[in-house]
């Protein structure tokens, strides 16, 4: 019989096609499919060649799209014809170093189900290693030095394989088939525990043994993680974790825990199955929680919080720990306050002397600090808080092209972004830029992605306030600069998210950030238009007596809410938190406008009733009385009711003005009379309300919800219900953060709207 004819097909593939395992996937499908060719890993993604049949290349193309291995997505697919090489089998070829790195990099992978198998399994030759992966996964972004994504370009170049390792590497019916951080014992890293000194305890399983024994014994514990460092510490000793708190000066703020696995979670909280998939997911992250009553762990773990963040062990190292443990843990960032996690084990020893009793520490090197994410889930959508390890640097796809720019985010919860295309790369979670060492760390990271992906942006953008860090640093870089206006950011930010155009009513509420007329700003419905916004409404404003101090003290939100209600009076009528000095002092401020900023925050005035309720009179923490209050009124469990009779006034103009004061009114009216957790649900209704009244004047069928106020769950639910329910399309944040952490996306995405 003659032979079948043949043809050639190149194939040039862009998506997540690197650290998947899809070399491997493509070299089984070609057997399939009798076709001759290549693969090789690209700059770009991956390229091939098929030769053979063309019915069953037909067929291949049909399963190369269909059947792909776990996490791989192909984005963009190009099919060339070419003239016959007339191949004599298919190849797993060296990568080209050709053409502009892809901008699909796959963040690092939780430990799969195989892999945790293979740990406990005293017959596998990789039993207890705490370094175990495959091609579906371990370690991505924080090991890659460069792409693509090769053995050679991560910090596992270091580490040549031994015989086995190299076999499972060339077996075609091994899921570690091309694996790049593939180890074992023999070849791999190992585990070794030093003291508070550095000084050598144990290595290997020892080292695991002791550490554990400590954990016990009521050690705070550094272990290098994935992403960096973690201080570990049993979260059932209340004694250690009231020593963590005092060594690392966090008195208050509630601190994360790790688990072994679901079972020990639900023993902890209430658990949705949507949260359920989330902490299972491959990303891994902390989700915030409800807790149970009585769940056995020290009171100073989160005290007086109504959730828990949890986190599942996610890498061989945890599972061995969490494994053998018999307590939840705390895990917290590895660094000391408002600096970033170290990575290093010189780093750790030299920052966390004096907070960890030991240090386990191995060489696997950590290329770049990947904190851990958090997520909750809001209105039953997984929304992320801090975006990080397991997120980062997973691009957003916009409908057309940006001019290579870079932007720098705000003062807190920094991130950076850059564009390519029509992607935007929004760094890892940075932290508040209060420090040198975390200015120091954004400049680091801007560099880190420039390289990374081979960019040079010639556009920079940044915070319309110019006392912000960030935007100082922006200043000191070469190229086109451009202020965006905060809230404006924080909406085009859920934009690019979902790849919106104008026109969009934004619903932005947050703490504050810099208006263009120079005040505060932070209650603010934004009219998107093609060439910009119009602030449309916002709420009405108050003074905040002694300015930045109301952030810690919403005693003060408070008060200046009722100084504008009451004027000077207040101070007679009603019984404030104050001391009769401290009141002196701050009457005159207000009478002569000292140091009394007015703003349309909506984070004040969930301050203010939160102080009003007596529940939150100072924020030890961001966001403290808020969640405080959001808590109280989850926790209301009664009849039906409505929102306060009485809600608001809208007050026409342009912008038009929210005035909050009838609701004000009905909260002091009821308290005494009504359990605060009512009050509490009825004044969220009321905001709800609020929204919705607006949303109808401006008739735009699109709503963004954007701010750190959008955290709120509560609330969330309560305005989706209600905006929906009257016809509009309402949109929400999901991977980048409705807080500060998504500013940078914002900002890019206003290259869109506002000529460069």
């Amino acid at each position: 019989m003659p032979n079948k004819p043949s043809t050639h097909l190149h194939l040039d593939l862009e998506g997540f096609v690197q650290g998947v395992g899809f070399r491997p996937f493509v070299l089984r499908l070609a057997a399939n499919h009798q076709q001759r060719g290549w693969i090789a890993n690209s700059r770009a993604g991956v390229a091939l060649a098929i030769e053979g049949d063309p019915v069953q290349q037909a067929q291949f193309l049909t399963d190369l799209q269909t059947q792909l291995p776990p996490f791989a997505e192909i984005k963009n697919l190009t099919i060339t014809s070419q003239p016959l090489a007339n191949f004599s089998d298919f190849q797993i070829r060296s990568s080209q170093f050709d053409g502009k790195p892809s901008v699909y990099v796959l963040p690092d992978l939780a430990t799969c189900a195989a892999c945790i198998a293979d740990i406990r399994n005293p017959n596998s030759r990789f039993f207890r290693y705490p370094f175990t992966s495959c091609c579906h996964c371990g370690p991505r972004y924080s090991v890659m030095q460069r792409q693509p994504y090769d053995r050679i370009n991560t910090s596992m170049a270091a580490f040549s394989l031994c015989g086995d390792c190299l076999a499972d590497y060339g077996d075609t019916s091994n899921r570690r088939l091309h694996a790049q951080i593939l180890a074992c014992p023999a070849c791999g890293p190992q585990l070794q525990l030093l003291d508070a000194t550095g000084q050598f305890i144990a290595d290997r399983e020892e080292a695991l043994k002791n550490t554990l024994d400590g954990l016990l014994a009521g050690q705070i514990i550094a272990v290098k993680g994935i992403g960096g460092y973690q201080l570990l510490v049993d979260a059932g000793n209340q004694a250690a974790v009231q020593r963590l708190r005092k060594r690392k000066h966090r008195p208050f703020q509630p601190f994360a825990l790790m688990v072994a696995d679901l079972a020990a979670a639900q023993k902890l909280a209430f658990i949705s199955d949507g949260e359920q998939a989330v902490l299972n997911a491959s990303s891994a992250p902390i989700v915030l929680l409800p807790r149970r009553n009585e769940i056995g762990i020290a009171e100073s773990v989160a005290p007086d919080c109504a959730l828990l963040g949890i986190m599942l062990a996610h890498s061989p190292l945890h599972h061995l720990l969490l494994g053998d443990f018999p307590n939840p843990v705390v895990a917290t960032s590895g660094n000391r306050q408002h600096e970033p996690i170290c990575i290093s084990d010189a780093e750790a020893l030299h920052q966390l002397a004096g907070i960890a009793d030991a240090f386990l520490v191995h060489k696997r090197a950590i290329v770049r600090p990947l904190d851990d994410s958090i997520v909750r889930l809001m209105n039953g959508k997984a929304t992320v808080f801090r975006r990080a390890r397991g997120y980062a640097p997973s691009p957003i796809s916009l409908p057309e092209a940006l001019p290579e720019s870079v932007a720098v985010g705000g003062q807190m919860k920094s991130a950076v972004a850059i564009s390519q295309g029509r992607h935007i790369i929004l760094s890892q979670h940075l932290g508040d830029l209060d420090t040198l060492a975390t200015q120091l760390h954004l400049q680091a990271t801007r560099s880190d992605l420039q390289n990374f992906y081979q960019t040079n942006p010639i556009h920079i953008q940044n915070d319309l306030h110019s006392g912000y860090s960030s935007s100082q640093i922006a200043t000191t870089w070469q190229g086109e600069h451009q202020s965006v206006q905060h809230h404006y950011a924080h909406a085009l930010a859920c934009m690019a998210e979902h790849g919106l155009d104008a026109p969009v009513l934004a619903i932005v509420w947050d703490g504050s950030g810099l208006g263009d007329d120079g005040s505060l700003w932070g209650g603010e419905f934004l009219l998107i238009q093609p060439q910009g916004y119009q602030r449309f409404a916002h709420l009405r404003t108050f003074p905040l007596p002694g300015g930045s101090k109301a952030i810690q003290e919403p005693r003060r939100s408070a008060l200046g809410l009722l100084y504008e209600m009451f004027g000077e009076k207040v101070i007679d009528r009603f019984d404030l938190p104050f001391s009769v000095q401290e009141l002196t002092l701050l009457k005159a401020a207000l009478a002569q406008q000292i140091n009394c900023p007015r703003t349309s925050s909506a984070g004040r005035l969930f301050d203010a009733v939160a102080s009003l309720l007596d529940i939150a009179q100072i924020n030890h923490y961001e966001g403290q009385a808020a969640m405080a209050l959001e808590a109280l009124a989850t926790g209301f469990v009664g009849a039906d009711f409505q929102a306060f009779p009485s809600v608001f006034k809208i007050i026409d103009g342009a912008p038009l003005i929210i005035d909050w004061q009838p609701a004000i009114e009905n909260v002091l009216m009821n308290l005494g009379k009504k359990p605060p957790a009512l009050i509490a649900a009825q004044f969220h209704h009321t905001l709800a309300e609020m929204l919705l009244a607006i949303a109808n004047r401006a008739e735009r069928q699109n709503i963004v919800l954007s701010g750190g106020c959008m955290q709120n769950a509560y609330l969330v639910a309560e305005a989706i219900q209600g905006l929906e329910n009257a016809g509009f399309t309402v949109y929400c944040h999901g991977q980048i953060p409705p807080n500060d952490g998504g500013l940078a996306v914002g900002q890019l995405y206003a290259g869109k709207f506002l000529e460069m």
